[in-house]
């Protein structure tokens, strides 16, 4: 069964993969706003923004970077959407595949298309002064965090794609996710927010991550901020993963 799946798991994600590859556009667009977004924040609003002896493009790659993961993973949601819609999965129903091989091998191809984004995002970066004094495993570190952070929020644009009535339905679930890391560290300090929304943002998510992965990129100790990221990531994908495959076996009963 093992072997099966694995085997039919692979053979969809390359028709995913060679879906993508046809249309690479889903991949620049991923990539164009993050990296739009950074060009403003720090030719625009970066002189303004006091984050200490820190050169901006610096301070504010980790919150880019999960912006990039939270534009790309609609695509999944839209991807299944359409699947669904286009009677392709019944199909699949029909004939001798493993049943979690579907969904497997639409997460796959958006981690694939994800990270093929989240390194034209780094490559812009450096172009623009980024610089690291981090080193291989604080690399394979980041590399890591960022993995698993793609991997969850994947899991939950799979609910979406499942259950949306719209194409429209399926993509905008990512909006708010998009929108987090404003409300975080990934722009400015949390010390100059109000009290409220300062609570807020250091107790979400993206703040531990983000914060966690400018240590590793500054070459810092990154203290308990790894465990609690760490712990939001594995949250987050069990969680995801649970629901998505409940969602499916019930979409398809």
């Amino acid at each position: 069964m093992t072997t099966q799946f694995l085997g039919d798991t692979a053979t969809l994600t390359g028709r995913s993969l060679r879906h993508v590859g046809r249309s690479p556009d889903t991949i620049i667009t991923t990539a164009v706003i993050p990296i739009a977004m950074m060009l403003l924040f720090v030719y625009v609003f970066g002189g303004a923004i006091d984050t200490g002896t820190e050169e901006y493009v610096d301070y504010l790659l980790p919150g880019i970077l999960l912006i990039t993961i939270a534009s790309g993973i609609s695509y999944t949601a839209y991807r299944l959407f359409l699947d669904l819609k286009g009677g392709i999965v019944a199909r699949f129903q029909s004939m001798p595949i493993a049943r979690s091989a579907v969904l497997w091998a639409h997460v796959l191809t958006s981690v694939v298309a994800t990270t093929v984004s989240l390194v034209v995002v780094v490559l812009v970066a450096l172009l623009m002064g980024f610089r690291t004094g981090a080193g291989v495993l604080a690399w394979l570190a980041v590399a890591g965090i960022l993995g698993l952070f793609t991997l969850g929020l994947t899991w939950l644009a799979v609910i979406p794609g499942l259950t949306a009535s719209s194409v429209e339905g399926a993509s905008a679930f990512s909006y708010p996710l998009i929108f987090l890391p404003f409300v975080s560290s990934a722009f400015v300090p949390t010390d100059s927010m109000p009290a409220p929304v300062r609570a807020f943002a250091e107790h979400q998510p993206v703040t531990s991550i983000v914060d966690t992965i400018r240590a590793l990129f500054d070459g810092q100790p990154v203290g308990n901020d790894v465990w609690v990221a760490l712990a939001w990531c594995v949250g987050i994908l069990v969680v995801a993963y649970a629901l998505a495959v409940s969602t499916y076996h019930r979409k398809i009963a």
